[in-house]
């Protein structure tokens, strides 16, 4: 790639091939089957753009009273899946107690033996942020749409499996003593709630003045005031190297926040194709006709709890 110009995905197709050159197939692999997890490590694992980087700040804010000297926060809770594509060894001392990890896996592909956090988001939210992310990183601002990159994400049997199975994976272990199950949608609407329901399942003290101040710095308005902090930096640069993207690529992951976003932005008809995948491939498993009655569940359980 040295020896062209530098420049972001123009298609679906050269999209993919960065994505596999950036992130390492193998790597991949054998990074998830060299993770040994131990019975108090926490492992943070929600699908992409479902709440992941706000639960490791939220988590990492915790355990060690505020820490924030980090220019990555995946270089302090470890992202599994590209540890060995950057070089970094899931053995080495982490700054606080409980260990903490990030990853994107289902619940049928985590190594077992640790606990997990997951939050779930609604799917038409998560596949535009997912998009908006992508774009100005690896894709070329305006050179794919949303509905192609749905596509594309769709496009191996129909349907993508990832988000679905993720859902569905997770979804089965939610009377699980070692899982706690959430929603971004609760999240948003009662972080108080949530920061103690993390602290309480990690095994985490909380006093009043820790409270406020992971409230504080979990906070969007925080968030994005430090968001070179939470723009996956160390994989950015790889990236950049691995696949002659331009360089300075916007890969922040604090950009809006909140619920609905989908609406005035994602095509009727590609709304439709993802509600019929929910239909096909959730309801029969879940019970659940479409996601906001699903996440009514959720926010019943979590309240009740």
């Amino acid at each position: 790639m040295t020896d062209t110009v530098a420049h972001r995905a123009r298609s679906m197709a050269e999209f993919g091939a960065f994505m596999d050159r950036a992130f390492g197939r193998d790597n991949y692999k054998s990074a998830i089957a060299a993770y040994r997890p131990r019975r108090h490590d926490v492992v943070i694992s929600p699908f992409s753009k479902c709440g992941t980087t706000w639960l490791q700040q939220t988590f990492h804010t915790l355990r060690t009273r505020g820490d924030m000297d980090f220019d990555d926060i995946s270089r302090v809770v470890p992202w599994i899946e590209t540890s060995r594509t950057l070089g970094i060894d899931l053995e080495a001392p982490q700054r606080a107690q409980p260990r903490g990890f990030k990853s994107h896996l289902s619940y049928y592909d985590m190594p077992k033996g640790a606990r997990y956090v997951v939050s779930l988001r609604e799917p038409k939210d998560a596949m535009v942020s997912l998009y908006r992310f992508m774009e100005g990183w690896f894709l070329e601002p305006g050179a794919v749409s949303l509905s192609e990159f749905a596509q594309g994400r769709l496009a191996k049997g129909g349907q993508d499996p990832g988000y679905w199975q993720h859902l569905i994976s997770w979804w089965e272990q939610r009377d699980n003593p070692d899982v706690l199950l959430l929603s971004y949608e609760h999240m948003s609407a009662d972080p108080e709630r949530h920061v103690r329901k993390l602290a309480a399942f990690c095994g985490i003290a909380l006093d009043d003045a820790l409270l406020r101040l992971t409230l504080e710095r979990s906070s969007f308005a925080y968030m994005l005031r430090h968001k070179d902090l939470f723009d996956d930096a160390m994989m950015r640069k790889l990236s950049e190297a691995r696949c002659n993207l331009p360089p300075g690529s916007d890969s922040a992951k604090v950009r809006q926040g909140g619920s609905g976003g989908h609406r005035g932005v994602m095509p009727d008809e590609l709304a439709a194709t993802l509600d019929a995948i929910w239909t096909d491939v959730v309801a029969p498993k879940t019970g659940f006709a479409d996601y906001a009655l699903l996440e009514a569940e959720l926010r019943r359980r979590n309240t009740a709890a």
